[in-house]
């Protein structure tokens, strides 16, 4: 099919599913529209890295260990990254605008009540709400995107713009976030989504387009439920493993359970007449083998910044604020690379480019994997400049892959399917390095505590977290409490090392999967069909 023809199609679809919002994109600039949406990316993304940044301020304030500050983190990412393919679906159905709109809304709840936790468990509650917001507005950004922008540079030059958002909101989150922890309440980084919100949605009132497939399939709540529930049990698993013992039954019983439920889903995905999720998208090897590359970038770097964050404040001894100045760096080259990288691609294409995306995170991962007690922040900063550059070179040219595969009336599923590998990527870096690093860190201190008689509760503190061990430290003074203060800082190191050598290695394979098998450059014939 020639381009023209194509374009003529998308224009068809375009009138049959916005009925009588087509005048709506034509009063509206496409620049504009691609702002709001930005804009609620921007928030999302903006959460994560305030979230990093705030974590040792939630361990003084709530008394939270380190498997609680994972499913404070990973709460929202698991119920994100369940409900995505159904929003999507839903979006198709009902109007994305709507479904965008919607999500605005939940958010801003969700991110009222996290603000106002008194527990690490209300906090994960609330989470978990913004969460089901996060998962309406994520696929809705891309798939509204994708229906404004169809031709396919112009279509990849917005992802571009958009992913360069996802950076900005990196860049931005760390330093916006050791500022208000200096001058308010932890509280307050959940509470600056608020407004932003709120000037989000009457925007999307007044200027975003409504879409959706006339032709969709009917809902499919039992595929929901499974792709809710098979993520739930294998991060479950994952991350109470170094808690309960990995030998432990409910561990390995759970860990079953998710692979099972993961079987199922795809078993009940090719036979159901109304998928959730189209299995038949990774039947095109650009689609699966980016989609795979994105969410192994992902898992990357967000495993990486939930380790950094904590050692640039337990270990290095830096304020919150000192610390997002620190991390900006990853962030701000993510920024850019990723906004250039549609250049990158028309020249070299794209596999070259992740490929050397790949290859960068790999090298910036083996580089921290030398850290020391006697490391400084000048040592670990090269790491953080390669991760970033290395990211922004594979996030925009993975979406651009995937999205670019999916045909444009299903532009709602393949955006969620995108999207849902770039939570589950994120949740599992954070569960699968967080654990590694507990794993380790609590074999250290166990051995520490075996040659010493101390009340169950101060062992239950140190072996915890770092910032447990560091109060509990603080309280002994004296040498003993040096010794224990230096003992855990080591024993974290140690098991940040561990974590992130596996990481590199991880990363490492992916990127020798990338240039085996993703195709360099985009068919010539627009798959529409």
């Amino acid at each position: 099919m020639s381009s023209a023809r194509g374009a003529r199609r998308v224009s068809s679809i375009d009138k049959q599913e916005l009925g009588g919002t087509e005048k709506g994109v034509a009063r509206a600039p496409r620049g504009a529209i691609l702002a709001v949406l930005s804009l609620t990316v921007l928030i999302i993304n903006l959460d994560g890295t305030i979230l990093n940044v705030a974590l040792p301020s939630i361990v003084a304030s709530l008394h939270a260990t380190s498997s609680q500050l994972q499913w404070i983190v990973d709460s929202y990412i698991i119920v994100l990254a369940g409900l995505l393919l159904i929003a999507g679906s839903l979006g198709d159905h009902v109007g994305r605008k709507w479904v965008f709109i919607g999500g605005l809304v939940a958010f801003a709840v969700g991110s009222g009540a996290s603000a106002f936790a008194t527990t690490p468990d209300k906090l994960i509650m609330a989470r978990s709400f913004m969460g089901i917001g996060a998962a309406a507005i994520m696929p809705s950004t891309l798939s509204i995107l994708t229906n404004v922008f169809v031709e396919p540079r112009d279509r990849a030059r917005a992802i571009g713009l958009w992913s360069g958002t996802n950076g900005l909101g990196l860049a931005i989150g760390p330093v916006v976030g050791g500022w208000l922890l200096t001058h308010f309440w932890w509280g307050s980084v959940f509470l600056i989504n608020v407004p932003i919100a709120a000037v989000a949605c009457v925007a999307a009132v007044l200027i975003v387009p409504d879409s959706k497939n006339p032709a969709a399939k009917r809902p499919d709540p039992f595929g929901a439920l499974l792709s809710l529930l098979g993520p739930a049990l294998l991060l479950w698993g994952i991350i109470e493993g170094p808690t309960r013992g990995w030998g432990s039954h409910l561990i390995l019983e759970a860990i079953a359970g998710a692979l099972l439920v993961v079987a199922l889903l795809i078993a009940w995905e090719r036979h159901t007449s109304h998928p959730l999720l189209e299995v038949s998208f990774f039947n095109s090897r650009r689609f699966s083998v980016a989609i795979g590359g994105l969410g192994l970038t992902i898992f990357a770097l967000s495993g990486g910044l939930f380790l950094l964050t904590q050692y640039l404040q337990f270990c290095l001894g830096y304020s919150a604020f000192q610390t997002g100045v620190r991390i900006a760096p990853i962030a701000f080259v993510l920024l850019v690379v990723a906004a250039s990288s549609p250049v990158a691609v028309r020249y070299l294409g794209t596999k070259v480019v992740v490929f050397i995306g790949m290859v960068l995170i790999t090298i910036g991962l083996a580089l921290l994997a030398t850290t020391t007690i006697h490391s400084t922040y000048a040592n670990a900063l090269p790491s953080f400049l390669l991760m970033g550059i290395g990211s922004g070179l594979c996030v925009a040219p993975c979406t651009e892959s995937v999205m670019g595969s999916v045909p444009i009336d299903l532009s709602g599923v393949g955006s969620a399917t995108n999207s849902t590998a770039l939570q589950i990527g994120s949740a599992l870096g954070v569960a699968v390095l967080g654990s590694l690093l507990n794993t380790r860190y609590q074999a250290d201190m166990s051995s520490l505590l075996s040659h010493y008689s101390v009340p169950a509760s101060v062992a239950k503190a140190t072996k915890g977290s770092l910032g447990g061990a560091l109060e509990v430290a603080h309280r002994l003074g004296g040498a003993l409490g040096a010794h224990l203060s230096q003992t855990a800082r080591r024993s974290f190191i140690s098991g940040m090392v561990f974590a992130v050598s596996v990481g590199a290695v991880i990363a490492g394979i992916a990127a020798v999967v990338v240039l085996s098998l993703l195709p360099s450059r985009a068919p010539k014939r627009e798959k529409l069909d």
